[in-house]
């Protein structure tokens, strides 16, 4: 069973005095009876301490209230920083103790997903909640529901001449064909209509345009509107700009969370129960991993309520502060250890050390910046932005060094996950990024097209997760 950090004896004569330890934050427990080999209770609550307390001890007010004081003998808990790292936890446990019998008991669904069944000599589409791992890289999803799948599934169709019987085909010119092959909606391969090499075109465009979700085909199309539109002949091009806005309605019936299943990767951000740190969570290889912790010490976070995209409004590292012991002369103050500055005079606004007493005459500060005194205003205003530019850059650095670490702890190899864990894992990913957004802690992050994470858009959403934690107004810092 994974290890529950916490662990308490429970004595059911003093009760209220065991129940008096626990907290009162958010955590996944176990309660264990006297008999080892007996299951151990298991739940999850935002409030440790008023759970338990109604599960053990009586209540005359509520008799018919489920008691188990008499039957417990040790509480085990670990705590939680969110219901996504409470729901992933319970579910470590009870796949445990249960097995397969964990996804009904915590309600997960296998996702549904939309196959290409490339492996047939004719390919098709359909919708599956069960996807094989030998064609995961034909699966897309998941969806939030089968109906989303088969009506993302439906109108892709309809924008390409793919067959949509389900028989294995024998091609026969005596075949009677269906009602799509009529209606000009198939290629209909049943009866020779086409050659096998223009099925194979047709059924290789629906590929990547599941795999692209749908990008692949706008920008052929884009390119077809342009060259039409470049060659004056603007009714081929409206032509052209109504299947792209087709296409983009169809786009819009999948989210970015559908991707093939081999290729499925998501960074999750969550709140953490630890103080000064963030949960990162990755789904890769068909398995959620973490939490793993990343620290917040020493972050000041930016305003972002401006909607400004500059690297600026990104969280930075606060620098150590130098106090005065008097002329030219300090002594370090308290950082945050990931850089430092020598001892010199007072720090102008930037943070640089200004000219101290003692280097008046030499030209050049300490930290081996240069005095700006004789130069020109313009002059002195470009080493001043020259130096912040390396501070910033510095200080960016240092982040993302650390989640580069964080990430790098996530990617560590491990052993392939069961089907149980797959489907649960899944399911417990998908229930969580279709909730509305108003009741969707946390925020998710998707790798680009070359599989690199946006590291910075990343920091800046660690950065909005610690304002939420502190609960301090964007743009204002947090000591270090």
């Amino acid at each position: 069973m994974p290890n529950l950090p916490h662990t308490l004896p429970f004595d059911p004569a003093d009760a209220k005095a065991a129940l008096a330890q626990l907290p009162t934050s958010a955590a996944v427990f176990a309660l264990y009876g006297a008999d080892v080999h007996a299951e151990p209770y298991i739940g999850r609550t935002p409030n440790l301490r008023g759970r338990l307390e109604r599960l053990l001890q009586p209540s005359e007010k509520h008799p018919r209230r489920l008691q188990l004081a008499g039957r417990v003998r040790r509480i085990e808990w670990r705590l939680t920083g969110s219901d996504f790292e409470s729901l992933l936890t319970q579910f470590a446990l009870l796949e445990e103790i249960y097995g397969e019998k964990a996804l009904k008991r915590m309600h997960l669904g296998a996702p549904a997903f939309v196959r290409f069944l490339g492996s047939n000599r004719y390919p098709r589409i359909t919708v599956t909640n069960k996807p094989s791992q030998r064609e995961a890289d034909w699966s897309y999803g998941p969806f939030p529901s089968r109906a989303a799948a088969e009506r993302y599934a439906d109108e892709a169709l309809k924008l390409f001449l793919l067959r949509r019987c389900v028989e294995e085909l024998d091609p026969n010119p005596a075949h009677p064909g269906c009602i799509y092959s009529e209606m000009k909606m198939c290629l209909a391969p049943c009866y020779q209509g086409c050659t096998d090499e223009r099925y194979s075109e047709e059924s290789t465009a629906v590929e990547r345009f599941l795999a692209t979700r749908g990008e692949s085909r706008l920008v052929t199309l884009r390119t077809q509107r342009d060259e039409a539109s470049t060659n004056l002949e603007f009714e081929t091009a409206a032509g052209f700009h109504a299947q792209i806005q087709r296409v983009e309605a169809v786009r819009g019936l999948a989210a970015e969370l559908v991707r093939p299943m081999s290729q499925l990767r998501a960074l999750i951000l969550q709140a953490s129960a630890a103080p000064d740190e963030v949960a990162v969570f990755a789904f890769e290889g068909g398995s959620l991993r973490g939490p793993v912790g990343f620290s917040t010490l020493g972050m000041r976070i930016q305003n972002e309520q401006s909607g400004s995209s500059s690297l600026y409004a990104q969280p930075m590292v606060i620098e150590p502060v130098l106090e005065e012991q008097g002329p030219g002369t300090r002594k370090e103050g308290l950082g945050t250890g990931e850089q430092g500055l020598e001892p010199g005079g007072p720090l102008d606004a930037t943070g640089v050390p200004e000219n101290s007493a003692g280097d008046q005459g030499t030209g050049k500060r300490e930290q081996g910046v240069e005095s700006t005194g004789s130069l020109p205003m313009d002059a002195q205003a470009a080493v001043h932005k020259s130096s912040v530019d390396a501070r910033m850059k510095l200080t960016r650095g240092v982040l993302e060094t650390r989640l580069e670490e964080a990430l790098a702890t996530l990617a560590t190899p491990t052993a392939p996950p069961s089907a149980t864990e797959r489907q649960g894992h899944l399911a417990l990913l998908k229930r969580w990024y279709y909730r509305p957004e108003v009741r969707r802690s946390g925020e998710v992050f998707f790798p680009d097209e070359d599989g690199a994470w946006p590291m910075r858009a990343i920091l800046r959403g660690i950065g909005r997760i610690a304002a939420k934690q502190l609960q301090v107004p964007m743009g204002e810092g947090r000591p270090g």
